[in-house]
């Protein structure tokens, strides 16, 4: 029996799940483990009839077409050609956290669907056989299941248009609009679909995003002759309240720690203004601007090659998780618990509203105390 209280054969189970039970699952984690989230005020501040509004559209979706009874509660071992639709996600940070899981799927054959802007970043890895951004390509005979990253009506058509007849599983499914540590959501569901093969201890000790970057990325960043050791600060930032305006200072204090340190600055176009601004104020002694200038993955293997990244929450900041660099990270609205995991070395700083609140003073004590414990382990 599925989610909807169907048998495989498509028949109505006598122990029906109500339309009540169903859209619980809009606000109910999935999994038997519990993980960060903020459904309490998602639930106070969202009113009963808009949620349950979105969430019948979604159920009458899936029922109309006739997909109800091709949902499965699992993916097992007859699941070994799978096709993962991820168009959900809607920046790269949140496609690394979303799709982080795919760590555990090593023994299957996996195909990703997602979005054009975040495929670029999954074409060297090691678990997606191949990225596919045009339907017409899809191999419609060729998958046993379909991973659907939510039961949103974008994924649904996909999956429906191209492989109507195929069983399919979610990863949020009718889960909708608390926010939660996505990367954690996404082990423990996967965990959860493949019937709890791993301890809930495990899954928090190693959960983290993951990416690989191509050999031909690491000869571009190798040919920039970067120093052998230096550190890296993201600049600029999409949001007003994730981007931090006070690096001047931080600068300064890192310079009199170790007049000889190197600073590569990392960040897109947005993040051009304040490099050159500090170009101005330092002068390019001790300061590296790469800025605006490379490839998220490509700056990522720049990233991966400096000793730790300061910066505010971000796709730089999940991809240096991604890479396994320690990281000095400021986070506002969302708590570092919703970020990050036990995987991750950070030295993390918050503020409820704008990481501007964040003294520079508090930036440079985690410094500090990265370099005690890096002297520690090097010693």
């Amino acid at each position: 029996m599925n989610g909807f209280g169907f048998t495989s054969d498509g028949k109505i189970n006598t122990k029906i799940y109500t339309m009540l039970d169903l859209f619980k699952k809009t606000y109910e984690l999935p999994f038997k483990y519990e993980i960060p989230h903020y459904t309490k005020g998602y639930l106070d501040n969202t009113p009963y009839a808009k949620r349950f509004f979105k969430f019948f559209r979604r159920y009458m979706y899936i029922l109309v077409n006739g997909q109800a009874s091709l949902e499965s509660l699992s993916i097992n071992e007859n699941h070994k050609n799978i096709l993962w639709i991820n168009l959900s996600a809607p920046s790269l940070g949140d496609s690394l956290m979303d799709l982080s899981s795919r760590a555990l799927l090593e023994n299957k054959n996996v195909d990703l669907y997602t979005d054009r802007k975040n495929a670029h970043i999954y074409t060297n890895d090691k678990i997606f056989n191949s990225i596919i951004v045009d339907e017409s390509l899809l191999e419609k005979e060729k998958y046993d299941l379909v991973i659907i990253d939510s039961y949103s009506t974008r994924s649904l058509k996909v999956k429906i248009k191209n492989l109507k007849k195929t069983q399919f599983v979610g990863m949020y499914g009718f889960y909708n609009g608390p926010e939660v540590n996505r990367v954690l959501y996404s082990y423990h569901q996967m965990n959860h679909l493949l019937n709890y093969k791993l301890s809930e201890t495990d899954i928090n000790k190693n959960a983290k995003a993951n990416m690989y970057i191509s050999p031909s990325d690491e000869e571009q960043i190798e040919k920039l002759n970067l120093p052998k050791n230096y550190i890296a600060i993201t600049l600029g930032g999409e949001w007003d309240y994730r981007t931090f305006n006070n690096w001047e200072q931080v600068i300064e204090d890192i310079i009199e720690i170790n007049s000889k340190v190197n600073i590569v600055f990392v960040g897109s176009s947005n993040g051009k203004k304040m490099a050159t601004k500090l170009l101005e104020k330092f002068g390019d002694s001790n300061l590296i601007n790469c800025v605006g200038q490379y490839s998220f993955c490509q700056t990522a293997q720049i990233i991966k090659n400096a000793e730790v990244l300061l910066g505010c929450d971000g796709g730089l900041m999940h991809a240096a998780n991604a890479v396994g660099t320690t990281i000095i990270p400021l986070f506002a609205h969302l708590t570092p618990q919703m970020q990050l995991s036990d995987a991750i070395k950070a030295f993390p700083m918050f503020d409820k509203t704008n990481v501007n609140n964040i003294e520079y003073t508090d930036i440079i004590t985690n410094y500090k105390k990265y370099l005690e414990i890096k002297d520690n382990e090097t010693n």
